[in-house]
């Protein structure tokens, strides 16, 4: 067999795999997966036992619901969104979900009422304050600042049956307060955004490059490697590569750098990229 032929059969077969084992058995799912992850459109699912949300609704009603479907939830399911920030790319969809389906919108004061400069038709919205813990659910919800070109960004951290979640992306700088409120956690979703070189040699405008590298923009692969260096510990299941650029970066370069980062510490941890058009890793409770 030609060694092409031979390469497609074997992805072919660890696709199917893939589908029996992690999608087949899905129905009603415990656990989180990234529907979608990047600058086009960003939505993560979460679900427990007694509540499914998702994070951010960036992508449009169709792509969440055909999504869903695969990891065998319904939208109509969907409980609340919880929202990260006011972009475009995490808000795209939350008019229907919020207005027309009558899903609770989650997010704090500053975010919302950017929100509503955004849409002509806005949902009521839940306010949580930023930095102090909720419960929903089952759900043990902590909202806590990063740094990103928002009115006030946030990321969570999320604890469900002895687990800790991490949900960290568009973050242009590791602060300690990042850092501590990531320490601890069983599955982490982190942003590897770009290679800086790469970003320096793109084509984009210089205006472009000085968001991106800037304090407010977005993390690259190696301040990934280094946030997970310094919060990494034995019990870290896995890691989401978040927010991958097309352009600056690519998920070969990000899984060797992150994947050598995790090596050195002679670590177990698991490690994968979180998709823009396709599902990623679900992750099983």
């Amino acid at each position: 067999m030609p060694p092409l032929q031979l390469k497609c059969t074997l992805v072919e077969f660890f696709s199917t795999l893939f589908s029996l084992f992690f999608l087949g058995n899905l129905c009603g799912m415990i656990g989180f997966c990234p529907l979608a992850s990047g600058s086009k459109g960003n939505c993560i699912y979460v679900g427990t036992p007694t509540v499914k949300i998702l994070i951010d609704a960036g992508i449009s009603v169709r792509t969440i619901r055909e999504r869903l479907n695969e990891i065998g939830v319904a939208l109509e399911e969907i409980d609340a969104v919880l929202v990260t920030h006011e972009h475009t790319d995490h808000i795209k969809s939350l008019d229907v979900l919020g207005c027309r389906m009558g899903i609770p919108i989650f997010s704090n004061s500053d975010t919302a009422k950017a929100i509503y400069s955004v849409f002509s038709e806005c949902p009521k919205f839940k306010i949580f304050s930023t930095g102090e813990t909720f419960e929903y659910g089952d759900l043990e919800v902590h909202p806590f600042s990063i740094q990103h070109d928002a009115v006030d960004p946030v990321a969570f951290t999320m604890r469900w049956g002895g687990l800790k979640l991490g949900f960290c992306a568009d973050i242009g700088f590791v602060t300690s307060l990042v850092a501590k409120q990531l320490n601890g956690c069983d599955y982490l979703y982190v942003e590897a955004n770009h290679e800086p070189s790469m970003v320096h040699a793109c084509k984009r405008p210089q205006t472009y490059k000085d968001r991106v590298l800037s304090r407010q923009g977005h993390l690259s692969n190696g301040e990934c490697a280094k946030l997970i260096e310094k919060i990494f510990h034995p019990g870290l299941k896995h890691i989401h590569l978040a927010h991958l650029s097309s352009e600056c970066n690519s998920p070969e370069l990000a899984l060797k750098i992150i994947s050598d980062q995790l090596q050195a510490l002679q670590a177990l941890t698991e490690v994968s990229i979180a998709y823009q058009e396709t599902l990623s890793r679900p992750i099983l409770f």
